[in-house]
């Protein structure tokens, strides 16, 4: 089957490019790459739609950069040739950081800016008036330098994208777009990628698609059963901190792990929660430095920490629909830090596009508001070939969403559905006084202190030694994100587990996020953040049970009896 699939040395591209291609490892391309490719170096309009993962990213690049060297061959002046619009600057980085690699041998030839970040106009503007080959950006920021006059695209453009299109209305960036548009010329290649082909795709499609093909790859929006396992359970406010701390705690849930809510007040609730219990976890936060959020999903993906704690896009757009969001954002917000504290950022997105490396698990603690969010965020494990599990937690409000995923999910595949979780929350009651010695620790001023912290310490961190760590690359792993921020009382007694609390069934039992039989012989763990199959058995003995007297005398010279 293999053999008769399109190879990258098939499709005419520069050797170059094939020596950068071989160098990231990719031997074959994916479907969406042997499809896209071809079509778009005989310069169709392509309007792509395949799920996250499946390598949408390299299917545009490769063609944008063979375009670029062709046109190279006759000797032409340096302009901009190709404009890739992406929702987030984090989506941004990465995007640069592909073509960087895909152009590591024609590096000279082929240059590329990414305009994304917080820099002002003028710090940005030297960059552009050297005419990169590529410009990555956000519509508002592209929007912005083409009316300063810092970039001008209208006689050289040659090729535009839209990266996570159907996330591009969602975000606000219309208007921005549609002025945009204005600024470009009248003939050019366009390619349009997204996960999903939403009414926004559509509309996106009218406006920037010439007579495009329309690639719709991989029926369903999420891989099957046999790569994805989907369980959900239904719980309540308190019963939701209990369950993840007993998975987290007992590790029952192994490998990297995405524990998403639904507001930036929730990740850090929950972040003081788990460090009660000694459990380190990241918190990716709108309101950080770009520098610092990227950084974070670097030091993940390189294997530093197993846990982060995010929002998506949804509680961004609406803050409102975000569970229990407390009442001291607004005064949050004045007395934030110039840059990083007083308004969150609207160009940010953790559940979509950002390349999560390897991720095992992903946990709804606040199930998603929209279909949409639900497969992008699931959409963060699974990825490629290596099996993932994503597990959700039910309120009774949210029960009608869950319908609305499972009626989404049965439409593509029968195999999606959500399963229930089995687990019986009476055999966890021990830990729940725990629990709640934890929770009334966590104010609502620790959450506003430790808020307030960490943005004081990603912005000293983001700003004052980014000239340091430029010249000192090796030191930036000592900027771990995932350390205690403390403003809550901590209680040393809860992050050590006594065995006698932990229920019978689950000292050896399967572990339900996988239905494999533990193996008497003891495995090597697997790689990067594949799913585990076996609980991990505490060892040791209830010491109310194992306690003997040893007849030790007593300070009055007499023997104990046994």
């Amino acid at each position: 089957m293999d053999a008769e699939r399109l190879q990258f040395h098939e499709m005419g591209l520069d050797d170059r490019l094939l020596k950068a291609v071989a160098d990231l490892g990719w031997s074959q391309p994916t479907l969406i790459q042997e499809k896209a490719i071809p079509l778009a170096l005989e310069g169709k309009d392509l309007l792509a739609r395949a799920r996250t993962g499946s390598g949408k990213t390299a299917a545009y690049a490769v063609p944008v950069i063979q375009r670029i060297l062709a046109s190279k061959q006759s000797v032409r002046e340096q302009d901009v040739r190709a404009l890739i619009l992406v929702p987030t600057k984090e989506l941004g980085q990465q995007v640069q950081t592909m073509i960087r690699q895909l152009t590591a041998y024609c590096s000279r030839d082929v240059r590329v800016a990414d305009i994304t970040g917080k820099a002002d106009l003028s710090a940005q503007r030297p960059i552009l008036m050297e005419k990169p080959d590529v410009v990555v950006g956000t519509p508002s920021r592209v929007l912005a330098h083409l009316n300063a006059q810092n970039l001008a695209l209208h006689s050289s453009l040659e090729t535009l994208v839209v990266d996570e299109a159907d996330l591009l209305f969602s975000f606000g960036f219309e208007a921005d777009l549609k002025n945009l548009l204005c600024h470009l010329p009248k003939i050019y290649q366009s390619f349009l990628m997204s996960a999903t082909l939403t009414e926004d795709v559509q509309a996106l499609k009218e406006l920037l698609l010439h007579n495009p093909v329309i690639l719709k790859l991989q029926g369903s929006q999420l891989p099957d059963s046999s790569q994805l396992q989907q369980y959900s359970i239904k719980c309540e406010e308190e019963d939701k901190f209990l369950l993840v701390y007993t998975l987290l705690k007992l590790r029952l849930v192994q490998g990297k792990t995405l524990v998403f809510v639904g507001a930036v007040e929730r990740c850090y609730r929950l972040k003081l929660f788990l460090e009660q219990f000694g459990i380190p976890a990241c918190v990716l936060n709108s309101e950080l430095p770009i520098q610092s959020r990227c950084h974070i999903i670097t030091q993940f993906n390189q294997g530093f920490y197993d846990y982060i704690i995010a929002t998506d896009e949804q509680s961004l757009a609406d803050p409102t629909a975000a569970p229990q969001a407390t009442a001291g954002k607004g005064k949050k917000k004045k007395k934030g830090t110039e840059r990083g504290g007083r308004t969150k950022d609207k160009e940010y997105g953790v559940s979509r596009g950002v390349d999560f490396q390897n991720v095992a698990n992903v946990i709804n603690f606040d199930f998603p508001t929209a279909v949409e969010s639900y497969i992008h965020r699931v959409g963060r494990t699974a990825r490629a070939d290596n099996p993932g599990t994503a597990l959700s937690f039910i309120s009774h409000t949210e029960l009608g969403l869950l319908s609305e995923v499972e009626e989404a999910l049965t439409g593509d595949n029968a195999d999606s559905v959500l399963k229930p979780y089995e687990f019986k929350m009476e055999e966890i009651e021990g830990f729940r006084y725990r629990c709640r010695d934890a929770m009334r620790s966590v104010t609502k001023q620790a959450v506003r202190e430790a808020r307030l912290k960490e943005i004081k310490q990603e912005l000293l961190n983001s700003e004052k030694l980014k000239t340091y760590f430029e010249d000192n690359p090796r030191d930036l792993q000592l900027l771990r994100h995932d350390k205690d921020l403390h403003p809550a009382v901590v209680k040393p007694h809860l992050r050590n587990v006594p065995d006698y609390l932990v229920p019978e069934t689950l000292r050896g039992a399967l572990n339900p996020l996988s239905n494999r039989r533990r193996k008497k012989r003891k495995e090597k763990p697997k790689p990067d953040g594949v799913v585990k199959s076996k609980f991990k058995n505490i060892q040791g003995k209830n010491p109310l049970k194992s306690f003997r007297y040893s007849g030790v005398r007593n300070r009055k010279g007499k023997a104990g009896h046994s």
